[in-house]
């Protein structure tokens, strides 16, 4: 299954990512870069160490292998992708520094956080640094000056999605206005479809996709994300062991699907009571559960599954017609249930 998939590929997107950036960063790198070797090797180790540090840590690397199959499903050779996929694991590891010191979050993949490591200065700027390292490839890579433009501009029109997707986010579990569903799903759209969506166009511009496909696998990829937030919210109040802090949703104050569900059909006591407690930021471990409680009672994790096993194959069924039957097609459509039925 795609599970196991990923699994075999995640050591080969690991390769790819230390042939872009080395762990040691030496004089011979420094000279690739021209504008970078004014700098000496050790200091530019010291700003690296905890990107790799971070990176380290492991994740799912589904990204790179969406972007290696978006690619080969429109008929492109994906030893052309090959060199780029370290683009969106970059940025995306990124987003996660930056998203765990705006969340004020203790765990990360089993481990404590960048910023109760390093302090808020170094991870703040080493998230930052994530987001712009790939620039580096992009320049030295061999393509034509069209296609570098179209990714430049793919890039920064995605990264500024990503940061109002971002701050929709923290807007609303700061006491903002109440969301309904649809805002939400725009939300995760621009939050998490986001780096998906990245993703799916890298594979297909360098896959020389037509319009028509670029244009479904764009879709397909912003659902995966939206999908893949829903499944997350889930896990995050009904996996103890997924490698972040249990119920942190809660003590954020999120208003994730789960709980619009309960705010649009709850008693008054209990709608009452759940946002008493998400806007209390608490991390009492007492408090969390009985907000779980809540959100049980009203069959909101089901709900919210339901949505996305929806999305996902609403999805599927306008790609499907824009491709031609193959592997990496038919590992697209593994792509749909592993989102939605993954628990880790």
């Amino acid at each position: 299954m795609l599970e196991n998939y990923l699994k075999s590929k995640k050591n080969y997107v690991d390769e790819k990512i230390e042939d872009f950036l080395p762990k040691t960063i030496d004089e011979e790198w420094l000279n690739e870069h021209p504008h970078l070797n004014q700098n000496k090797a050790f200091f530019v180790n010291e700003i690296i160490s905890p990107v790799w540090e971070f990176l380290e840590r492991g994740g799912k690397r589904w990204r790179p292998i969406l972007m290696l199959l978006c690619c080969e499903a429109v008929g492109g050779n994906p030893k052309k992708v090959e060199k780029f996929i370290s683009i969106v694991e970059i940025i995306h590891n990124g987003t996660l520094i930056i998203d765990d010191i705006e969340d004020d979050s203790d765990t990360r993949r089993g481990k404590p956080c960048m910023h109760k490591i390093v302090g808020l200065d170094v991870a703040i700027n080493t998230g930052n640094l994530m987001y712009y390292l790939p620039s580096l490839l992009i320049k030295n890579a061999n393509l034509d000056s069209k296609t570098k433009l179209a990714i430049y501009e793919l890039i920064n029109e995605e990264m500024l999605n990503l940061s109002i997707g971002q701050g929709m986010d923290i807007h609303w579990h700061n006491g903002g206005d109440h969301l309904d569903e649809d805002q939400y799903i725009q939300m995760c759209k621009l939050k998490t479809g986001t780096l998906a969506r990245m993703s799916a166009k890298l594979g297909a511009i360098l896959g020389n996709a037509s319009v028509v496909q670029i244009r479904a696998l764009e879709q397909f990829a912003e659902t995966l994300g939206v999908s893949f937030q829903i499944q997350d919210d889930i896990l995050n109040i009904s996996n103890q062991d997924w490698g972040k802090d249990f119920g942190d949703d809660i003590s954020e104050g999120k208003r994730t699907l789960m709980v619009i569900k309960v705010l649009k059909d709850g008693s008054a006591e209990d709608k009452e009571t759940l946002i008493e407690i998400l806007d209390m930021k608490t991390k009492d471990r007492a408090l969390i559960d009985q907000a779980i409680q809540i959100l049980q009672k009203y069959d909101a994790i089901h709900y919210a599954r339901q949505k996305a096993e929806h999305f996902i194959k609403d999805a599927w069924a306008r790609l499907d017609s824009c491709l031609n039957e193959s592997e990496a097609k038919q590992q697209l459509k593994l792509f749909a249930n592993f989102v939605v039925n993954r628990n880790v």
